[in-house]
């Protein structure tokens, strides 16, 4: 499955530990990151990580496309919700084309980890269902 991780500024070492800890299963997938969170993402874990521009170049941009195409499967993004900055990818954008296109997305660290342990259990198998139409 394809999944899609994006972290603001001030949660860069959080994605990079909630990454360590989730190894053994985000290896089984491909993963696609805005530009330095993917770039962090690989230091610390060797995972290869597919990076698109940094989010604030039209990374985020390039993810909502991904989106829209149905080619993203779950969707994580640790973001700082106090803080608001045009130097920070377009949290609300991505939130709604997955709410649109009915992909699982976590905002935070404890849906994250309930999203990754059930992508592992087999709960999101119904992604890889062929032909199916997930617009709503």
């Amino acid at each position: 499955m394809n999944i899609g991780i994006l972290a603001h500024n001030s949660k860069k070492s959080l994605i990079e530990d909630f990454c360590i800890a989730y190894k053994g299963i985000l290896m089984k997938h491909e993963i696609y990151a805005t530009g330095t969170t993917g770039r962090r993402i690989e230091e610390v874990t060797n995972l290869r990580i597919h990076k698109f521009l940094a989010g604030s170049l039209g990374g985020d941009k390039q993810f909502t496309e991904m989106i829209e195409r149905n080619d993203m499967d779950l969707v994580i993004i640790f973001y700082n919700p106090v803080i608001e900055s045009r130097r920070e990818p377009d949290v609300v954008a991505i939130t709604h084309a997955c709410d649109q296109y009915n992909i699982p997305v976590a905002t935070n660290i404890a849906t994250a980890e309930m999203l990754i342990l059930g992508l592992d259990r087999g709960d999101l198998d119904w992604r890889m269902q062929s032909g199916s139409d997930p617009v709503m």
